[in-house]
């Protein structure tokens, strides 16, 4: 598989900057400012924004198993806009199909596509927090085996990368600062509610640590309590086979 891995980095990195630089013109200001917290906390947000953007080849299967040639996983907060742009050119006796999900315990399938062809566009919204995954497989629909391979480019786009800002920019007339604003405010949520998720999980994980803990106890106890138990018995019947020997009075 050959991966094309294309950042929006510079771009929020830019955004970042520019919006800094357009608050004071003073370079003592400027660089108490960059040292100042939430620059840092901007910053480290332009970096953790990307797009995930691949290129790869399929292999066509003849036998249709319920298996996928190729998957992609993302984590994904609950109630996000998942966007994913498939381009797959169209070859003779081949059909790709896509089926999107993710990992969650009930296994939620967003939606499952046959025979997509061209650029395709699909979006979804999540249900819950976890990985999602774009699954996709290659049916050699020909005759004889099979020994045909598509390339396909897969660009998936996650929560606030999944927002056309040019478009909201044009509706409602926002300056280059406030659309970066938007994209800041944007992923700044999104990193609250990771960590709101992560700490959830993280309380559920002390929650059964502690109840494991806690039968653990209660098993060791149990185990003393019968070792003891196995032992006053062990002294009982040999105190009582050494009688019937007359060995002791």
């Amino acid at each position: 598989m050959r991966v094309d891995g294309r950042f929006s980095v510079v771009g929020r990195l830019y955004g970042t900057v520019f919006l800094f630089l357009s608050c004071t013109n003073d370079p003592h200001e400027l660089f108490m400012m960059i040292l100042r917290p939430s620059f840092l906390f901007l910053f480290l947000t332009s970096l953790l924004t990307a797009v995930s953007a691949l290129k790869f080849d399929i292999t066509a299967e003849k036998d249709p198993k319920p298996k996928w040639s190729k998957s992609i996983w993302n984590f994904a907060a609950s109630h996000s806009l998942v966007i994913v742009t498939a381009n797959v050119p169209s070859e003779p006796d081949q059909r790709v199909d896509i089926e999107i999900l993710d990992g969650s315990a009930h296994g939620n399938v967003y939606l499952n596509k046959k025979d997509i062809k061209g650029e395709s566009r699909l979006a979804v919204t999540t249900h819950e927090n976890a990985d999602v995954g774009v699954c996709l497989r290659n049916y050699w629909t020909g005759a004889g085996n099979p020994r045909a391979v598509r390339s396909v480019e897969l660009d998936v786009d996650i929560g606030s990368d999944a927002v056309d800002y040019n478009a909201i920019a044009n509706q409602e007339s926002l300056s280059i600062l406030e659309v970066e604003m938007r994209k800041l405010e944007a992923s700044a949520r999104e990193i609250v509610q990771e960590m709101g998720y992560l700490q959830k999980r993280e309380m559920r994980m002390r929650d059964t640590n502690e109840s494991t803990n806690e039968r653990v106890k209660w098993f060791s106890i149990l185990i003393i309590l019968a070792t003891i138990g196995l032992g006053v018995w062990q002294l009982l019947h040999l105190r009582s086979f050494f009688k019937r020997k007359y060995l002791i009075d």
